[in-house]
């Protein structure tokens, strides 16, 4: 059964009644149904079109965090040959938040660290909902310093509403993580590309998404902070959330404006989740070329390059 967001209540219900007619039409009723299911059908996807053609920042939200997005275990299984995923920071434990390893990209050799959501119940407790504790940001740091000593590029795939707030988090050191994931992005002598999968929440994003080159779905999300944390601060208020988001600025289109992300990739309409494997093979397209794009680049010029790129955010607004 597909699961529909509030605001596709119209499709729905059109859907509805398409799968009541082809229902029918399996069971023999006299009723030749083909004509009227082929106008509903035409219908529902013009409804579809409709609403996707004007979506708000809110529903926006609502997309990257809709529970059939692909996740990050789905992109590696789709590009990714030969994953090898490594475990633990070498220091306190294993992070399963964010799942990090080697593998071939197209052929080449390449580093990917990413945030996992899970897609049940169970896989979402297993991965904290991809909301990383400091030892998932330690386990990238080490996954990018091996990167770095072998000349391997890294791809970071990022979903998360931000890192784990928890006390034992904290106790164990999350901003200095955090702060240190960030730094060893920028510290790459090799390219780094990241890819804005669903949610891209606070410092638990850009630790692993400060990239040579930031590319974001179509109807992801990029932000300091949630929605809902924004409108908690501002008005006291979580129910403001859609207030919040409308005045964030956290949509794909309005990052490319800002230059906070370098280019979007488009989703099927409906979102990414009633297309998968299109938007999965679109991204790994997109993932190639700006990968040739930095290739034959020295360390230096990798470094200066990525400097340069955040330090021109808001330069020129």
């Amino acid at each position: 059964m597909r699961s529909y967001l509030e605001f596709e209540k119209p499709v729905a219900d059109l859907e509805g009644q398409i799968q009541e007619l082809r229902a029918l039409a399996e069971k023999g009723e006299a009723v030749d149904v083909k004509d009227e299911i082929s106008k509903l059908e035409a219908k529902s996807a013009q409804a579809l079109n409709d609403l996707y053609q004007k979506l708000t920042p809110w529903q926006k939200t609502l997309v990257a965090r809709h529970p059939d997005r692909p996740h990050c275990v789905d992109y590696i299984g789709g590009l990714i040959a030969d994953f090898t995923p490594l475990a633990g920071d070498r220091a306190f434990g294993d992070d399963q938040a964010i799942i990090a390893g080697f593998g071939r990209f197209r052929g080449t050799s390449v580093a990917v660290i990413g945030n996992e959501k899970g897609a049940d119940t169970k896989s979402r407790l297993k991965h904290n909902f991809g909301m990383a504790r400091p030892e998932g940001y330690r386990k990238a740091v080490r996954i990018m310093e091996l990167a770095d000593r072998f000349d391997v590029p890294v791809l970071s795939l990022v979903d998360t509403a931000g890192a784990f707030p928890g006390i034992e988090a904290e106790e164990r050191g999350q901003a200095e993580a955090i702060a240190r994931s960030t730094n060893a992005c920028l510290a790459l002598g090799v390219p780094n590309v990241s890819v804005i999968i669903g949610e891209g929440g606070s410092g638990g994003a850009i630790a692993i998404a400060t990239a040579n080159r930031v590319l974001m779905l179509e109807h992801a999300i990029y932000s300091v902070i949630s929605p809902e944390g924004a409108a908690s601060i501002l008005w006291r208020d979580s129910a403001r959330a859609q207030d919040a988001a409308t005045n964030m600025k956290i949509t794909a289109q309005d990052l490319i404006r800002f230059k906070v992300i370098d280019q979007i990739i488009g989703e099927p309409v409906g979102g990414a989740h009633r297309a998968p494997e299109a938007v999965i093979t679109s991204a790994g397209n997109a993932i190639e070329r700006a990968f040739a794009e930095l290739a034959g680049q020295s360390p230096d010029q990798i470094r200066r390059a990525r400097r340069e790129k955040f330090l021109a955010i808001g330069r020129s607004l």
